[in-house]
C-alpha cells in the first residue's frame, strides 16, 4: 500500500480534481492507495469537501486539526495515520502533479530511502524562486545534503524513515536532512511543476527568517546526533 499524505489549508477548489487524478493514477498503475487529507484549520469549506470525498471513497481518510498549526504538524498527523509501506507527501494546490509519483517510487526501487522532487522549471514568481535557490544552496553547504529543491512538497519515504524523525515548527522541508543524519539514503528526481490555478500561496517573505532559524536548529540536531 502507498499512503499519500496531503496537508491542506483553504484549498476547497482543488480537492475534487486532486482526488480524481490520484484515483486515475492508482487505476493506471495498479497502486493500492490510502489518501490522507489533513485539514490544517481551513476556513473555506475544505473540510466539508474532505468529508464528502471520504464518504464517497473508502480510500480517503480525512483528519482535521483544531486550528492552523502549520504544515509540519499536519504532516505529522498524516504520518501517524499512514498504513502504507511507502509514504508520499503531496501539496493540495495542484502545482505538484500526482502523475509524477511513479518517478519517486522508481528511485525508491533503486534502493533509496528518501526521494525528494526537484522542480526543474518552477512555475512561481521570481521573488519566490531566487530566495529558494539561495536557501537550497545554504542548506546543502551547512548540512552536506545537497538537493536542488529542499522545499518541494512532493517526496516519497520508506515507512521506517518516519519512525526515526519527529517534526515540529517548519522542519518538514528538512526531512531529507534529518533522515540522512540517521543513516538513511537520500536522493532526488526531476518532477513537473504546474502553474497555480486556484487560490494563493500560503507562504510569504516571513518564511525566510523562520527557515533560517529552523536551518540552524537542524544543523545543531544533526551535529549533536552524530557526536
Amino acid at each position: 500500500m502507498i499512503s499519500v499524505v496531503i496537508p491542506l489549508f483553504d484549498e476547497a477548489e482543488t480537492l475534487d480534481q486532486l482526488h480524481r487524478e490520484l484515483v486515475e493514477l492508482g487505476v493506471l498503475r495498479g497502486y493500492e492507495l490510502q489518501i490522507i487529507m489533513v485539514d490544517d484549520g481551513s476556513t473555506d469549506g475544505s473540510w466539508q469537501a474532505v468529508q464528502r470525498l471520504s464518504e464517497q471513497d473508502p480510500r480517503v481518510l480525512g483528519i482535521r486539526v483544531r486550528r492552523n498549526f502549520g504544515k509540519a504538524a499536519a504532516l505529522s498527523a498524516g504520518f501517524d495515520a499512514a498504513a502504507g509501506d511507502v509514504v508520499v507527501t503531496l501539496d493540495a494546490d495542484l502545482q505538484d502533479s500526482p502523475a509524477e509519483i511513479p518517478k519517486l517510487l522508481a528511485r525508491l526501487d533503486e534502493g533509496l530511502d528518501v526521494v525528494s522532487g526537484w522542480k526543474v522549471q518552477r512555475r512561481d514568481p521570481w521573488h519566490k524562486r531566487w530566495p529558494s535557490k539561495a536557501f537550497n544552496w545554504l542548506v546543502g553547504w551547512l548540512t552536506g545534503v545537497a538537493l536542488h529543491d529542499h522545499n518541494c512538497g512532493l517526496k516519497a519515504f520508506r515507512r521506517d524513515v518516519l519512525h526515526e524523525i519527529r517534526l515540529y515548527g517548519e522542519l518538514h522541508r528538512f526531512i531529507p536532512v534529518l533522515a540522512a543524519a540517521r543513516g538513511f539514503s537520500v536522493g532526488e528526481t526531476p518532477v513537473d511543476h504546474r502553474p497555480r490555478r486556484f487560490g494563493r500561496s500560503k507562504y510569504g517573505v516571513s518564511r525566510i527568517p523562520k527557515g533560517l532559524l529552523d536551518l540552524l536548529t537542524v544543523q545543531f540536531i544533526t551535529r549533536f546526533s552524530q557526536r
